[in-house]
């Protein structure tokens, strides 16, 4: 509001209720506006701290599920990591062992070449 909105709801004021009786409204007034700002205060403070142990509550339970969660995904990323590394080591044995076979089979399959006749081969007799 600006001043002259001020002053013309002073004059009407004074025109309704008249010079004695406009200290008495502004004592009324202050004190219901004094009145509603002890009871807005009073109702926030009581929602804050209401609403404080709640809050700390929520908290306390996010905390303890991230925890949770944490030692689930650490738990899971080591039972990963140790199935991999078994993994690994049985195909590199698998690996080890079909390398072997293969090198004996080899071995086996050129000393048979060997003793074998060639079918494109022919022997003349006189």
């Amino acid at each position: 509001m600006s001043g002259p909105e001020i002053f013309i709801i002073i004059v009407v004021a004074l025109l309704l209720f008249g010079a004695e009786k406009l200290p008495d409204i502004a004592r009324s007034v202050g004190k219901g506006m004094r009145d509603f700002r002890k009871a807005t205060d009073d109702i926030r403070n009581e929602l804050e701290s209401t609403t404080k142990e709640f809050r700390k509550d929520i908290n306390d339970v996010a905390d303890s599920l991230k925890k949770d969660v944490n030692d689930m995904a650490d738990d899971l990323t080591k039972d990963v990591n140790e199935f991999s590394d078994n993994l690994k080591k049985d195909v590199n044995e698998m690996t080890g062992e079909i390398n072997k076979d293969i090198n004996e089979t080899d071995g086996t399959s050129k000393k048979d070449n060997n003793d074998q006749d060639d079918p494109f081969k022919y022997e003349y007799t006189d």
